[in-house]
């Protein structure tokens, strides 16, 4: 029989949610416990916290597992309330999912992930994208939807006035299609979001005179030429892709396993009807196959489905590769309507991604002058640079200048100095969508690190993979329509 308690979550005088939560420790079962640890696991490796309260990201997942264990004991879905971010946000892939957790888990998870790709357009248009995504999910996944949106209504209600406009309007579009869900979590999660509204109603933006002031992206100049625009068409899907050797899906395993081995191939696409549609990893046919002495059994017996989200055209650009990776292990290929190649995180080593990525983030660092300009007319910013750190840039100016290199003092600093002197102003961290100078100095110092490992030729993907993902979105939230 299942004990619970009862807990409150308050939004500063506003409406009280009632759920209950199962006991932990012996009467978890094994499958959520594993949920669990994997996902807070997986949140921790990256220092993933929550934006505002900067909580460790752990306590969203179990504010959800526990809102969803309220009104269900269904173990698999209460795995895939604590897994419920961590295609999205952390390295790992719906494929890690099912290894991990299974089939089922793993089809509750992607009905939870967003499938919107960055050069889909801009916020709107992805978010309708995926609300069509929400819309075709199952009764048990709009559940855990449910228990998502009153958990992150609450906070950004709380503590960010102009973003809650927005991602209330959202949540009001999701609510229309998730009324498959739990209806105590639906009737609940409909007077959280009126309760909400009509609070902020209440509240007066705290500067609404920040949009007019130019601040609202981070490359107020450059996002508006061309030169961003055409800086992420000049490399592609083509560029990175594998061509992908495809057998029958009659053909013997041992056949199969054999030529992938000689071939130093870790999948190859399967044909059904004279058309590549599922593929086979050699790690999953039968280890006698891989040999002379295997059976002849079909190796379409070990296939895996190749779904719509995974297949990209030849001229993709590779923000839209970094976005089907981040939920898939392989992004798969196609021309004229046929999968000819094949894409692995792997790839993201290659040096047209390291060129793209290297060209982004100087991009990055150019929007900061502008920006620095509007904040700090006519050099007033030096006022707020360390005098160790303005004398090193004035430094390197006097080197220029013996070098007949003149310059102005703003393009001798380092990208440290200029996201200084930025996250000093606090409506550009709140245009940046930065809560505090905590989380502007991180931002920077993964996008420092990113570079180094980049100039370095080391692993991106295994340092950094969570920051190129973040790096794909800004490109594609500041490239023009």
């Amino acid at each position: 029989m299942r004990a619970a308690n009862h807990c409150r979550f308050l939004i500063d005088g506003g409406f009280p949610v009632t759920f209950a939560t199962t006991l932990q420790g012996d009467q978890m079962s094994e499958l959520i416990q594993r949920a669990k640890n994997f996902a807070t696991s997986a949140h921790q490796r990256i220092g993933h916290r929550r934006k505002y309260s900067d909580q460790p990201y752990q306590v969203h997942l179990e504010a959800v597992a526990r809102l969803v264990a309220s009104v269900t004991d269904d173990p698999e879905m209460i795995a895939a309330a604590w897994l419920h971010d961590v295609v999205e946000d952390t390295p790992a892939t719906l494929g890690d999912v099912e290894r991990e957790f299974g089939p089922a888990v793993a089809a509750l998870v992607q009905d939870l992930t967003d499938v919107s790709r960055p050069s889909d357009g801009n916020r709107a248009i992805r978010k309708e994208s995926d609300r069509q995504h929400t819309a075709h999910a199952s009764p048990r996944a709009k559940t855990i939807k449910l228990a998502d949106l009153m958990d992150n209504c609450q906070d950004i209600s709380r503590h960010d006035v102009r973003f809650a406009r927005v991602y209330l309007s959202e949540m009001n579009a999701l609510l229309a299609v998730l009324g498959e869900g739990d209806a105590r979590l639906l009737k609940k999660a409909r007077a959280l979001h009126g309760d909400c509204l009509e609070k902020l109603l209440t509240l007066r933006d705290p500067d609404p005179g920040l949009a007019a002031a130019g601040l609202v992206s981070l490359l107020p100049l450059v996002a508006g030429s061309q030169l961003l625009h055409r800086f992420r068409e000049v490399f592609t899907a083509g560029d990175i892709a594998e061509p992908l050797l495809s057998f029958d899906s009659d053909a013997p395993e041992r056949t199969t396993a054999r030529i992938m081995n000689s071939r130093r191939l870790r999948i190859a696409g399967i044909r059904v009807d004279g058309l590549v549609q599922a593929y086979v990893r050699l790690s999953d046919i039968d280890a006698t196959a891989a040999g002379d002495k295997g059976s002849d059994t079909p190796s379409g017996r070990q296939l895996q489905h190749i779904s719509a989200d995974q297949v990209l055209g030849l001229n993709a650009p590779l923000m839209d590769v970094v976005g089907i990776l981040t939920r898939h292990d392989h992004c798969f290929v196609s021309v004229f309507d046929s999968v000819v190649g094949v894409i692995g995180r792997d790839a993201v080593n290659k040096p047209p991604v390291r060129m793209w990525l290297f060209g982004a983030i100087t991009l990055y660092e150019m929007g900061l002058i502008p920006l620095i300009e509007k904040i700090f007319p006519d050099g007033t910013w030096q006022s707020v640079l360390p005098p160790a750190r303005l004398e090193k840039a004035r430094e390197l100016q006097r080197e220029r200048e013996r070098r007949n290199q003149r310059c102005d003092l703003i393009n001798c600093l380092q990208l440290s100095d200029k996201a200084q002197i930025t996250l000093e102003y606090a409506p550009a961290r709140d245009a940046l969508g930065l809560p505090s100078k905590r989380a502007g100095k991180e931002l920077i110092k993964d996008l420092e690190s990113l570079r180094n490992h980049l100039a370095h030729s080391q692993d991106i993907v295994s340092h950094d993979w969570v920051q190129i993902i973040r790096m794909a979105y800004r490109m594609a939230e500041l490239s023009p329509p």
